[in-house]
């Protein structure tokens, strides 16, 4: 079966964290344990932020969102390298391993804007108290947390767009929990220079 960018791999192997039995069960539980921490921790911020009316603040606001995203990002990723743990060959098919790459990108560039958009909302609270209800009003707010989305949206669309211009022949192993950049690009049977210029522009305006 041939893919419609030019590849005829149609699954990925993940090799994970460990090829030690020994060590698969106990990891296994450590990172279940993290999760459900850091997914209830993170859900019931949401909730308490949506139902007390006295955190429908602008650094709460953010602070939702971020927990949202949190929580997005992180069940993007450890689903699948928990199953890691539990199978001796843990397959992921081309369109998931895409889907994974997008969304990882996503949440996690969208992440980095709404610290910044938190950052800004500290600032302005600091710096320009007696300003502070007319700077970060409900409309600034929402601005912020749409440009910060719409950015994760646009730059998640340019790295797996990029990714998805790449030939890869017959390596489908990779040494990794999940699908990311730079192990993908490893894989290709084709130059990855457009690629590593596409990180550096993208890597090098989210830094700013």
């Amino acid at each position: 079966m041939v893919l419609t960018n030019g590849s005829s791999v149609t699954e990925f192997i993940l090799l994970g964290l460990t090829d030690n039995p020994d060590l698969q069960i106990p990891l296994f539980l450590v990172f279940l344990v993290m999760y459900m921490i850091t997914a209830f921790g993170n859900l019931t911020l949401i909730i308490l932020i949506v139902l007390n009316s006295h955190l429908h603040t602008p650094m709460y606001f953010f602070l939702f969102n971020l927990s949202f995203i949190d929580l997005c990002y992180s069940s993007v990723v450890t689903p699948k390298m928990l199953m890691n743990f539990l199978v001796k060959k843990n397959v992921i098919g081309f369109a998931g391993c895409m889907t994974q790459l997008y969304f990882f990108c996503f949440f996690v560039i969208s992440e980095c804007y709404v610290l910044t958009a938190m950052a800004y909302d500290r600032y302005v609270a600091i710096c320009n108290p007696l300003m502070y209800n007319v700077a970060m009003s409900p409309k600034v707010c929402s601005f912020l947390m749409f440009g910060s989305y719409l950015m994760g949206f646009f730059d998640a669309m340019i790295h797996t767009g990029c990714i998805l211009r790449l030939t890869f022949c017959d390596g489908n192993t990779i040494n990794h929990y999940f699908c990311d950049l730079l192990p993908l690009m490893k894989l290709s049977c084709t130059s990855t220079f457009v690629n590593e210029i596409e990180i550096f522009i993208v890597g090098g305006f989210l830094s700013r």
